[in-house]
């Protein structure tokens, strides 16, 4: 069988079939697995710790730190891949993924025009797949210099320069705080939506451990309880705009929207490193026109504007994704309309990716062994 994507998630998987005895070969369309990750900006730290970010088969060192930083979860990812001797395969894409002619298995169309059939599939081309830019009034015309957060390392060409950071997400965040503390001359960080902030760690106990205990915990009782806790924890920013939600912390998560960590957020808005600013509503030229009317003049604009899933060419014929292009199951099940087909890394859960991401590769793996038992299929 096949797993599309050499992130955490396919590397996981592939580890877990193959200790089912199942063979599985990972399709990776960089020339080297974890190409997400290398992507990622300099300062980037995991915000979950590392005892819970392990995947299955192989801690992560104890020298990495509580905090892993992105460097090494590269390493760990190559560690882990030679460690498990896994199968993969680099410089290959798959564009497409339908039913084999003989009804048994998949057809997975790749680059150089591979055809390569398999009993089942695992896709993991994970949560932050395509940049995603909106759509904004006057782009085409805009003169500013304007950049993914995708594409954005580090501060250091930013010295000196006035720059507006575009989205209140983790990303965002860290992004606007990485400037301010990098030597830009001014930072403001456009806001539509007023996130849930919270500390990455109290007293030593991490947010993660937290958001396990309250997952399985009805939406309205985990809002109640984090609203006063947010009140004791956190100052209130609202004059420096940014004011608490109205929306309740686990409401908004299951609409997809996670907390922000606070890894220098809150400190750069009071001390005004940070200038919160509204929401991007247009481009003038030179010019970002924002929400409530005000004009600025950035030398530079980072979009910290999220990504897409971009599973529609590769699956969306399958009736598999629902109106928002997320898969309909993940983890051990498969679609109605599509056994023995896969998805993991598709949802951003407040427990952590990574150990989500292990628990979902050993579900996999027993749901495959599980179907490969009861049809006799052969390896």
């Amino acid at each position: 069988m096949y797993v599309i994507g050499g992130g955490p998630g396919g590397l996981a998987a592939a580890h877990a079939l193959r200790a089912r005895g199942v063979r599985a070969v990972v399709l990776e369309r960089s020339d080297r697995i974890g190409a997400s990750w290398r992507r990622h900006y300099d300062r980037l730290h995991l915000h979950t710790t590392r005892r819970l970010s392990g995947l299955p088969g192989l801690p992560m060192p104890r020298s990495f730190g509580r905090w892993v930083a992105r460097d090494d979860v590269v390493r760990y990812l190559e560690k882990y891949a030679e460690h498990h001797q896994l199968e993969i395969v680099t410089g290959v894409e798959v564009s497409r993924v339908e039913p084999a002619p003989d009804g048994t298995g998949w057809l997975l169309h790749a680059t150089g025009g591979r055809e390569l059939t398999g009993s089942a599939v695992v896709v993991a081309t994970g949560h932050n797949h395509t940049p995603h830019m909106p759509d904004w009034p006057g782009l085409q015309d805009c003169t500013v210099e304007l950049l993914h957060a995708g594409e954005y390392r580090n501060a250091r060409p930013y010295a000196g320069r006035d720059v507006l950071v575009v989205g209140v997400g983790n990303t965002g965040a860290e992004i606007a705080v990485d400037l301010a503390e990098g030597g830009a001359s001014r930072v403001r960080l456009s806001v539509r939506t007023a996130p849930h902030i919270v500390r990455r760690s109290t007293a030593g106990w991490a947010a993660q451990f937290t958001g396990i205990l309250v997952r399985r915990l009805p939406v309205r009782l985990v809002d109640r309880l984090a609203r006063p806790l947010a009140m004791i924890c956190l100052p209130d920013l609202s004059a420096q705009g940014l004011p608490r939600p109205d929306t309740g912390l686990y409401s908004r998560v299951i609409e997809g929207s996670i907390p922000v960590q606070d890894v220098g957020l809150v400190k750069a808005v009071r001390k005004g490193r940070v200038e919160i600013v509204a929401a991007v509503d247009s481009f003038e030229g030179g010019k970002v026109v924002l929400a409530d009317g005000t004009r600025i003049e950035p030398d530079a604009v980072i979009a910290a504007t999220g990504y897409v899933r971009a599973l529609e060419g590769l699956v969306g014929h399958l009736g598999v994704l629902d109106a928002r292009g997320r898969p309909v199951v993940h983890g051990a099940r498969s679609p109605r309309t599509a056994p023995g087909l896969f998805f993991t890394g598709f949802t951003n859960p407040i427990s952590g990716m990574f150990r989500e991401l292990a628990i979902d590769a050993e579900k996999i793996a027993k749901a495959v062994a599980r179907h490969r038992e009861r049809s006799g299929a052969a390896r």
